[in-house]
């Protein structure tokens, strides 16, 4: 038997983000019979665990560029077969360096959101060098999470259209609904309504804050998450007089439970490649209200109604106003809704093909 390939995955930190999420699980499900996953953080905010039995080396840096020569220093050393990176900055980072790196190398990006509203959101001088385009014909292969992700990037690059492959985000729906048990929702009658994230302007909950008002008066919103806008969340609350129906509740690692527990998550981003919360939502049988830009029309397609897309404010909060609320729901789990496609042994697989296709 031929010994196990080396593969190492370049994280940017350990946030709390459902990108961080699926390399985790990527790294702690490979077959350790053919693949040995080596972590390589290189700052250092840590919310999430690091998995068991998983190799992993620290940069501390402070900032990602700060932290370039201690990656590529670590790459050489550890001499890889696959490195495999995920969040567009991160990619473009290890790509722009790919000289630097043993030849022997293949490189893995991973595009975690909608890339034309990553380019967007760059700097002038930055679009202007178009980095999609220059840098991203230089990896093995590009993992694409949804089809509309993969045309944007053929659209942008179109170098690189031989080497995307699909691979969306998995949920270990197992495990996931064992820590989601018991349910966890606010007590009292009325909707209990969740969203979920870093809060950020991608995100879109100051939308859900300004449209509060039109859901049903006796609806409760709770969002998860911290992040730079949150004290420009909580003064707009304040000012709405909504204090008593929307509370920013902060990080929390045992988000399952509140997931289960509630009518429904709202996901009113602005753009997303394909949001990890809301794929465990459904698999705890929770539908979700998205807008089109939440990257969840392939899911929707997939899950009869249980995914529910539409403009944001008047059109999505309708939907979400003739909701019925199911008190119910804090006494059990309801049944999954996720695709399989979606679960974590059907994706694990998929990797490791792609893995294996690079090193053929």
């Amino acid at each position: 038997m031929a010994n196990p390939q080396s593969i190492a995955f370049l994280l940017p930190d350990l946030g709390g983000g459902g990108a961080q999420k699926v390399m985790l699980t990527l790294a702690a499900q490979l077959d350790r019979s053919r693949f040995v996953p080596h972590l390589l953080i290189v700052g250092g905010a840590a919310t999430l665990p690091l998995p068991d039995g998983v190799l992993a080396d620290r940069g501390n840096a402070a900032r990602l560029v700060s932290g370039i020569p201690w990656f590529v220093r670590r790459l050489r050393r550890l001499q890889p077969a696959v490195v495999v990176s995920t969040l567009a900055y991160t990619n473009l980072a290890l790509l722009a360096v790919a000289p630097l790196l043993p030849r022997r190398t293949s490189i893995v990006v991973r595009e975690a959101n909608a890339p034309a509203a990553t380019l967007a959101a760059l700097p002038g001088f930055l679009r202007r060098l178009q980095p999609y385009k220059r840098l991203y014909p230089r990896a093995t292969r590009i993992i694409a999470q949804t089809q509309a992700v993969a045309d944007e990037l053929a659209n942008i690059a179109p170098a690189v259209g031989d080497s995307i492959r699909l691979l969306p985000n998995q949920v270990d729906t197992g495990r996931l609904r064992a820590d989601a048990t018991p349910p966890q929702r606010e007590v009292g009658p009325g909707l209990r309504l969740v969203g979920a994230g870093r809060l950020t302007d991608q995100k879109g909950f100051d939308r859900l804050i300004e449209a509060a008002p039109h859901l049903p008066a006796d609806s409760r919103v709770t969002i998860f998450g911290e992040g730079p806008n949150h004290a420009a969340l909580a003064g707009r609350i304040a000012a709405l007089g909504l204090g008593a129906r929307i509370r920013l509740a902060g990080y929390r690692a045992d988000l399952a439970p509140h997931l289960a527990g509630a009518d429904a998550l709202v996901m009113p981003s602005r753009w997303e490649g394909l949001p990890n919360v809301a794929l465990e939502a459904l698999a705890l049988g929770t539908p979700v209200f998205a807008t089109p830009e939440s990257g969840l029309a392939e899911v929707a397609d997939k899950t009869g109604g249980a995914v529910r897309i539409a403009p944001f404010e008047s059109d999505l909060i309708a939907l979400i106003g003739g909701l019925a609320p199911d008190a119910t729901r804090a006494e059990s789990l309801r049944p999954n809704l996720l695709p399989v496609a979606y679960d974590t042994e059907t994706v694990v697989t998929r990797f490791q093909d792609l893995l294996d296709d690079c090193l053929a």
